[in-house]
């Protein structure tokens, strides 16, 4: 599974308020957003990051380029649904996903990327549904979940967390430029109500990607043009 855009997105944009500790990267796959916020907690030697995938060569990837980086001794990767992770007691400060999104599509022939992109009634597998269930029993009383996912989910998603008690506390929707809809939506809920923050991300321009852009991503790439 190859690094996108989505999950370097959600690594760099995603609210981290201070005193977060405990963090949560449900379908890690590659480990990208996992790696990401690590070194966005390099002041937080104390912060732990979880990431977890049902996929077992993705779990198995996660934890090589984790063992790699400087950050090894912060992250974990587990081979692990998040059913299975529902299981078990705990609490996070953090939860993020890049979750599968494909829910109307006809599935992908090959397994592991059919896993990766598409929902599923199986609750083995992730949705934005087992998300919000498992974030309103597992996040901490200040915790936030995060996502990104398509705009075109953002009614459903919203009137879904509500039934759970979570409300949105930031909307940052993504355009790849200026003239066209959202084709994104990161997505953050707390168990307390709050002031929504609604931002827009532009992409792209007529001079290649935005400064915006740049200036969010730019420190997890090599280079960026």
């Amino acid at each position: 599974m190859k690094v996108n855009t989505d999950g370097v997105l959600l690594g760099a944009a995603a609210t981290l308020p201070p005193g977060f500790r405990s963090v949560l990267d449900a379908g890690t796959g590659t480990g990208t957003i996992a790696l990401i916020l690590a070194q966005r907690l390099e002041d937080a030697p104390d912060a732990g990051i979880l990431g977890i995938d049902i996929d077992l060569a993705s779990a198995e990837e996660a934890a090589q380029n984790f063992g790699r980086s400087p950050w090894a001794g912060r992250l974990e990767a587990r081979h692990l649904s998040l059913s299975a992770l529902d299981n078990e007691s705990g609490q996070y400060d953090l939860i993020v996903s890049n979750p599968p999104y494909f829910d109307a599509s006809l599935p992908n022939p090959e397994e592991r990327k059919k896993t990766s992109r598409h929902t599923s009634e199986d609750g083995e597998e992730l949705s934005y549904r087992t998300l919000i269930r498992f974030a309103a029993g597992h996040l901490s009383s200040e915790g936030r979940l995060s996502m990104i996912l398509p705009s075109s989910v953002e009614t459903a998603l919203l009137r879904y967390a509500a039934g759970f008690g979570l409300y949105p506390g930031r909307l940052l929707r993504i355009r790849t430029v200026e003239r066209k809809m959202p084709l994104r939506l990161i997505a953050e809920f707390t168990k307390e109500r709050t002031p929504l923050q609604e931002e827009t991300l532009v992409l792209r321009n007529e001079n290649g990607y935005t400064e915006e852009y740049t200036t969010l991503t730019g420190p997890f790439y090599i280079s960026l043009k």
